[in-house]
């Protein structure tokens, strides 16, 4: 275990001139060759994860879809959402060369310089639907998280075109319709087993309303042990689609509400499915979103792409009236959708607590 030393010459005021206000992120901090993880970093104990606690004999499904006429594969996925709320696709139809390019854009994006990358930060952007940052929200964190990210909110091809970064712009554009057809599929699959016969205009405001694509990056750490790329979370969103890169460092939650924790293996040309919370009140909890985090690393540096397919912000949320029908009492009220986004990025990563927001009353 690497000894927690403070990077020298450096307080709080000043990491977050060179790391936020600069717009250098944790790239910039891994950049200057640090031997010892900055205090301001260092997680609690409890944050960290024990690798005691990682179960190496089990795996999230991979499924194949390359027949989805075959009833088989629409039971493959629902059973793993109801189960793991978690699984991989392979032969999706998302052809490779889409993926590597916007793998090449995200490494394009990180790499420009720092007053390049800061047109895009909170105090600078031309819009809310861009937004370039660090950690996951510094002004609520106790420590911080090890990464940078660009969120990008997409409302329309013109705002893209116009507000976008250019470095990324075209390549997320094209991974962001890429699995298109995929997600509806999934979706519809879904829905049958919840008795959801038919997406509707009102459905589909609901289920994919919405969608922000993230370019994460998780530069070289110099005592991952110590910190993490992103904090035990589930994610607010519909359906989760995520494209890593072959370093690998995502975990999954083993078994709903223990500390174990299972790896999700880099597999070329994969995504990675997950439910959100919003699904997962919909379904009023046929479905699981589950905790995951990721781990930083000491040698590589990481990036992943998640395509979030939300509600629309204006939608209230709230158990579908099918799943309801035969007498199912509802775990879940009625939400505003924004409002339930706005409550889980006013804080810290906190496990599952978020989903406690859209509970009835006991």
């Amino acid at each position: 275990m690497a000894t927690a030393v403070a990077f020298p010459n450096i307080d709080s005021t000043a990491l977050t001139n060179f790391v936020i206000n600069q717009g250098n992120g944790v790239k910039g901090l891994s950049e200057l060759g640090l031997k010892a993880l900055p205090e301001h970093y260092i997680q609690p104990v409890g944050e960290r994860i024990d690798t005691t606690k990682i179960i190496t004999n089990e795996s999230i499904p991979i499924i194949d879809l390359s027949n989805w006429d075959d009833p088989k594969v629409a039971d493959s996925i629902c059973d793993a959402a109801e189960k793991w709320g978690f699984f991989q696709i392979v032969n999706h139809g998302v052809p490779f060369e889409v993926l590597d390019h916007v793998q090449d854009a995200t490494h394009r994006f990180f790499g420009l310089p720092a007053e390049e990358k800061n047109k895009y930060s909170k105090d600078h952007s031309p819009s809310n639907s861009v937004r370039f940052g660090t950690s996951f929200s510094p002004q609520a964190e106790k420590a911080l998280e090890w990464k940078d990210y660009l969120s990008l909110f997409y409302v329309s091809e013109e705002q893209a075109a116009a507000l976008w970064p250019p470095a990324c712009r075209d390549e997320v554009l094209e991974f962001m319709k890429g699995p298109d057809t995929v997600i509806k599929r999934l979706l519809q699959v879904l829905m049958k087993r919840l008795n959801v016969d038919e997406i509707d205009e009102t459905k589909k405001s609901l289920l994919m309303g919405s969608v922000r694509v993230n370019l994460n990056y998780y530069p070289i750490c110099p005592n991952p042990e110590l910190t993490i790329g992103v904090g035990r979370h589930s994610d607010v969103s519909t359906l989760t689609i995520l494209l890593q890169d072959e370093i690998g460092g995502l975990y999954v939650n083993g078994h709903d509400g223990d500390d174990s924790w299972i790896h999700v293996p880099p597999i070329k040309g994969s995504l990675v499915i997950n439910v959100g919370d919003a699904l997962k009140i919909l379904s009023n909890d046929r479905y699981k979103s589950i905790e995951h985090r990721v781990v930083a690393n000491a040698s590589k540096n990481r990036i992943s792409v998640p395509i979030f397919v939300n509600p629309r912000p204006s939608a209230l949320i709230g158990p579908f009236p099918e799943v309801l029908a035969n007498g199912e009492k509802p775990i879940y009220k009625q939400v505003l959708y924004s409002d339930y986004v706005k409550h889980f990025f006013r804080k810290a990563h906190d496990g599952k607590d978020t989903v406690e927001f859209a509970k009835m009353e006991a």
